[in-house]
């Protein structure tokens, strides 16, 4: 984790930050990614990185695998291979089980701190009352030292194991010192340089920079360079990004003079943003001159009609980026919702059949989901509806509504169907998630 400030090393909850999903940005961390995975050891269809939408220079994992990248980070980087260097530390984590080991340092920690209460108690009851206090201060202090030297030993083991993950897949460590940099400057803006490491989450940046340099130097890919068509990718990347969560800072940084593709991606969602649909769609068509069968920029065009209310206008594009993108399941998704706005009953099927296909290939975009939850109900297959409903509520944290919705299904369903068993699964993850809450009562019949 390269968290600038002291936040909680391992353990941030990712479900309190949204989530943003991106066809071309996941293509590109699957490509990034898919390298130092393969030298962590581990499959690269199970390990999933994952863009958040937070300001902070951060990168963190939790439990199962996944790498958790937030959107502060991708802007702040330089280039491809500082992005990289994130991802191999964070995989560092992974692999070292950090994220379910951190209970182990706050486990030890509470048994000190509890100690020391005990003690002070005693020396209270005894009628030493500063002593008493003293000691419970003292054991405070001591508790919280010895969980922050856990947290720093996992972060120097992941550094370890992102450098590894590094030279064993050929990629220059120059990124990770340039990003550390990148964080000690940071430190320096609030005077964290004048403490040391020993109430600290995470070691000094320059702790860190000094022990990675010489590791780096002598390995095979210091002088390697980043490929051009990857680097170029993210700076495409970064760039709609950019524009995306913060559109008026976006137009400063990427202003009209500039006529390269990332500027005009920038441009393109900032003006889109800022409901200048007329503009966004002009730097889309700038973009589709450089590359008329680019399915990403086709997908942008698509968005850009369908969100600003012409949707017959946006199929055609999104077909092309359908077909040009290999059948991505969001843009799919996209171009169902883009046939279903149409309200033309005829491409109703072609919509049914996206969204079939895209929820089979990705199940976790709620709203395909709720689109084929429409498209259920307006054939009357109520049951199927439902069904539709309790997938998107279990995605979006509705246990409560996704527990009645698969009931619903389950009542409509043949038992025994893929559906059935799939309603049945819901409803008892659902319940079991209700269930933690001791004031809950199951009063549903089954």
């Amino acid at each position: 984790m390269l968290a600038v400030l002291l936040a909680c090393a391992i353990a941030q909850p990712a479900a309190a930050q949204s989530v943003l999903r991106d066809s071309e940005t996941e293509v590109l961390f699957r490509d990034i990614a898919k390298p130092l995975i393969e030298a962590a050891g581990h499959d690269p269809k199970s390990v999933e990185v994952v863009l958040l939408n937070d300001p902070e220079i951060n990168a963190f994992v939790a439990t199962g695998q996944k790498v958790y990248l937030q959107s502060g980070l991708i802007t702040a980087a330089d280039n491809v291979n500082q992005v990289q260097a994130v991802v191999a530390h964070e995989l560092g984590h992974v692999a070292g089980g950090h994220a379910i080991r951190i209970d182990e340092g706050a486990k030890e920690a509470t048994g000190i701190a509890i100690a020391t209460m005990v003690l002070g108690a005693i020396a209270i009851a005894a009628g030493a009352g500063d002593a008493g206090m003293g000691i419970m201060a003292a054991g405070q202090r001591a508790a919280m030292g010895r969980f922050l030297a856990f947290t720093r030993t996992q972060e120097s083991s992941a550094d370890m194991a992102g450098a590894k993950y590094l030279s064993a897949a050929g990629i220059s460590g120059k990124g990770s010192l340039e990003f550390f940099k990148k964080l000690q400057n940071q430190e320096f803006r609030i005077a964290v340089f004048e403490k040391e490491s020993y109430d600290r989450t995470h070691p000094l940046s320059r702790e860190r920079i000094a022990t990675l340099t010489d590791i780096y130097k002598k390995d095979p890919a210091w002088e390697r360079p980043s490929d051009p068509a990857l680097e170029a990718r993210f700076q495409r990347v970064k760039a709609k990004l950019y524009g995306f969560v913060d559109p008026k800072q976006a137009v400063i940084k990427y202003p009209e003079s500039n006529q390269s593709v990332p500027a005009h991606y920038a441009r393109a969602y900032a003006y889109h943003l800022g409901a200048y649909p007329d503009k966004a769609l002009a730097e889309a068509d700038a973009l589709l001159k450089t590359a008329p069968n680019d399915p990403f920029f086709l997908e942008l065009k698509g968005q850009i009609l369908l969100e600003s209310g012409r949707p017959a206008d946006a199929v055609a594009p999104l077909r092309e980026s359908v077909a040009a993108a290999n059948q991505h399941p969001l843009i799919q998704a996209m171009l169902a919702h883009a046939l279903i706005s149409t309200e033309k009953p005829a491409l109703i099927p072609e919509a049914k059949a996206m969204l079939k296909s895209a929820v089979n290939r990705d199940n976790q975009n709620p709203f395909a989901w709720y689109q084929l939850g429409i498209i259920y109900d307006r054939e009357g297959d109520l049951p199927r509806a439902m069904l539709a409903t309790a997938e998107r509520s279990n995605l979006e944290g509705k246990p409560k509504l996704a527990l009645s919705s698969a009931r619903a299904a389950m009542k409509g369903i043949p038992a025994g169907t893929p559906d059935h068993i799939r309603a049945q699964d819901i409803a008892m993850v659902s319940l079991a998630e209700l269930k933690k809450d001791k004031r809950y009562k199951d009063t549903t019949e089954q």
